[in-house]
């Protein structure tokens, strides 16, 4: 079952981007650009809700509706 994890994306004065969430604590990624940005995070995410599976935690996210809103980054 697919989930969604809320990101906040910030660029750093050194034109890196580092990428957060509240929704899964300990998420922390930096790339150059959003959508390296975004790889990592997805990989961040996955070893730290497998961990945290091993453990016996869980971390609540969304399950994803039938329809939602999601932003197309364009390169222009």
């Amino acid at each position: 079952m697919e989930k969604i994890a809320n990101l906040h994306i910030k660029k750093l004065s050194e034109g890196v981007y580092l990428a957060t969430s509240e929704d899964i604590p300990g998420l922390v990624a930096q790339g150059r650009t959003i959508t390296e940005t975004l790889e990592i995070a997805r990989d961040v995410a996955k070893k730290l809700l497998e961990a945290k599976t091993e453990s016996h935690q869980q971390t609540q996210l969304t399950t994803i509706k039938k329809s939602f809103e999601y932003p197309l980054i364009l390169n222009t």
